[in-house]
């Protein structure tokens, strides 16, 4: 059946609209006039800002490119607990030396190291330590059951890997070297594989062996369920990354008139996830800035940090948003005078959510944004100097890159205002899925867009805003629904904290 998608602003419902003959109707107003970044031949939508001039330089690895950035920053990772510190003059050698230590351990470039471990200030160390040597970082969920793991390293030929000491004996049935990462270093641990950490991180930075490496090697492969729900290795190149870091975090620091090494951003985003992986094991440590880092999440650990460390920025995910707006309206909110911005991501987060952080919290800057694994993090992000009127949007489109919004039935694209599945284009795309061509193939057309599986529009001022999965859309009396609809209607009653649709 042929269907023209049409938003209604107030509900979101995806209405399904057919002539008598089954052809679709088209709506006579969109057919007028459009903004200059939306074609409606080709039914593109570009970015609102100036295309970003990427290195060009074809060898050039991802590690070297964000510490060839210099900046006035002091402290670069914080363990929140401790205050135990790595500044930023002990960062790139402590890197250097982790990448000196594993060759002579045998890693060599192509190499996969696993990496499972919970946020740490080392976390960044191990994995910059691995790229600059050429070999492949994977992560995982230090959580992860010893199937789930055997698994992913037996699917990306894993070749060493990182956990914390209470993991590694439990790790020997993989037959790998298993490296034990204290939580932090400090004499007289009782982890006999710490010291081999230690070692890795006490070698000599300036080895002479280093590899070449191109921006079209493989850098990490994370693993994602993509648009199909199967986990699948997402195989992310150097320049991927490179052009995450520019677009996405440093185009983003340039719109703001403070200084990024005067800013504090409290970590508790997963690093093993490609969120965290992107901001805080990446680009901000490009521009200077102090990274506070929380192993786990405890409500009243957060706010002790925020507090004790001046905490200025707050990255988080949707159920972070309503801890941290339970907190503010319990008494915290002295301590949380320091925040300039918190921004959500990873996942969908209700309108009342929003509404309710931006009342209690009404000086602090709230932004969204959206990406994928499968897009480096890369798609579009509000910004503080927009002054966005909708904070349901995720902001808009990131420099260098294009969009489209396809009716999933009839494949025509879509103008704004429009519901449909969103497709992405730009420097941040996978390079494809691990040994999965076909699943690669049916995610990324033969014009480099990467279907997303996300129900989209953008409205008439170019902004975003992300409805729900495909997969999850349920199918009511010729309606398709969203659940994140569903979802809103029972959450804005006054008893409910949260709300969850299966359909």
């Amino acid at each position: 059946m042929a269907t023209f998608l049409k938003t209604q602003l107030n509900s979101h419902v995806i209405e399904s609209e057919e002539s008598g003959n089954g052809e679709v109707e088209k709506n006579p107003s969109k057919t007028l006039s459009f903004p200059f970044w939306y074609c409606a031949e080709t039914g593109i939508y570009s970015s609102k800002y100036p295309s970003i001039k990427l290195p060009e330089d074809p060898f050039l690895d991802v590690v070297s490119f964000i510490f060839s950035h210099k900046n006035g920053g002091v402290s670069a990772l914080v363990d929140s607990t401790s205050g135990i510190s790595i500044s930023y003059s002990e960062l790139y050698p402590m890197v250097k030396s982790m990448a000196s230590g594993l060759h002579q351990r045998g890693v060599s470039q192509g190499d996969v190291v696993l990496i499972l471990l919970p946020n740490s200030i080392y976390f960044p160390v191990i994995l910059l330590g691995v790229l600059a040597l050429g070999a492949i970082a994977t992560t995982m969920n230090p959580l992860s059951n010893l199937l789930e793991i055997k698994k992913q390293a037996l699917d990306c030929c894993v070749t060493l890997a990182f956990s914390t000491c209470d993991k590694v004996d439990k790790l020997s049935t993989l037959d790998i070297p298993v490296i034990g990462v204290p939580e932090i270093l400090v004499s007289g641990s009782n982890c006999s594989e710490s010291s081999v950490f230690y070692e890795l991180i006490s070698c000599d930075p300036n080895w002479d062996s280093r590899p070449k490496i191109s921006q079209q090697d493989t850098a990490a492969i994370l693993y994602s369920s993509g648009t199909t729900g199967v986990g699948k290795g997402v195989i992310l190149t150097h320049g991927n990354f490179i052009a995450m870091v520019e677009t996405f975090v440093r185009f983003e620091a340039s719109q703001y008139e403070y200084s990024s090494s005067e800013n504090v951003y409290l970590d508790v985003t997963p690093m093993f996830h490609v969120y965290g992986l992107s901001l805080f094991v990446m680009g901000l440590l490009s521009l200077g800035t102090t990274i506070v880092v929380m192993s786990k999440f405890d409500a009243d650990e957060m706010v002790k940090a925020i507090e004790r460390y001046k905490v200025t920025h707050f990255p988080l995910v949707p159920p972070l948003l309503m801890a941290l707006t339970r907190r503010a309206k319990d008494g915290a909110l002295s301590s949380m005078k320091s925040l300039k911005q918190v921004s959500c991501g990873a996942a969908p987060v209700n309108p009342k959510s929003i509404e309710d952080f931006v009342h209690t919290l009404p000086d602090v800057d709230f932004i969204q944004g959206y990406g994928m694994t499968e897009s480096t993090a890369i798609g579009t992000r509000g910004y503080n100097t927009e002054k966005l009127h909708n904070y349901s949007s995720v902001g808009l489109l990131a420099p260098n890159m294009q969009a489209k919004v396809v009716d999933w039935i009839t494949g025509s694209t879509l103008a704004p205002d429009c519901m449909g599945e969103l497709w992405l284009c730009g420097p941040g795309v996978m390079k494809g899925y691990l040994n999965n061509l076909e699943a690669t193939k049916s995610t990324i057309d033969d014009n480099g867009y990467l279907h997303t599986g996300d129900i989209a529009y953008f409205d008439e001022e170019g902004y975003l805003y992300v409805i729900d999965r495909l997969k999850e859309t349920i199918k009511y009396k010729g309606f398709q629904i969203a659940p994140a609809d569903l979802e809103a209607v029972l959450v804005s009653h006054p008893d409910i904290i949260d709300a969850a649709v299966i359909g």
